[in-house]
């Protein structure tokens, strides 16, 4: 069952919500077809965190300046595409998604609960691979993946 599908009035919100949907797809599909083949889930880790670090180094700007980096990360279409609640101190970024369509897309591939959850922690190393390159602590609480209604995401200084 998917939990807290929100309503939106937004086509491109709707639109982009959609296009993480495909993209998990691909990842489910992916990864099925690894664990075929005789992969450990390592490939995957490996993967993402890779993906993650080379956005890290491409995408944000380096600084130590949580403020900076929390405008970049979190922009008001992906605050409404996972329905996130955040908020920013000197010290910690904190980010609380009441959505993902990912989990969406893997319940609806048929994917089980243990699946989701791998998967999650698979795509959770993007962001760990960001903030790795970031020089940031990355802490992953309760997940929807695991059947909380929330994921918490808390990114700190070192």
């Amino acid at each position: 069952m998917i939990k807290n599908v929100p309503e939106t009035k937004s086509q491109h919100i709707k639109d982009m919500r959609g296009a993480f949907e495909h993209r998990a797809t691909w990842m489910y599909l992916m990864y099925k077809e690894g664990k075929k083949a005789g992969l450990s889930d390592e490939f995957a880790h490996k993967a993402i965190l890779e993906c993650g670090r080379f956005h890290g180094e491409t995408k944000y700007t380096h600084t130590d300046d949580l403020h900076v980096f929390h405008k970049e990360f979190i922009n008001d279409n992906v605050k409404e595409i996972f329905q996130m609640e955040d908020t920013c101190t000197d010290d910690k970024l904190s980010v609380d998604f009441h959505y993902c369509p990912l989990v969406a897309a893997w319940k609806k591939l048929g994917a089980t609960d243990e699946e989701c959850s791998v998967l999650c922690d698979i795509a959770m190393d993007g962001d760990r691979g960001i903030c790795e390159k970031m020089n940031y602590d990355f802490y992953l609480g309760k997940t929807i993946a695991n059947g909380e209604d929330v994921c918490e995401v808390r990114i700190s200084k070192k």
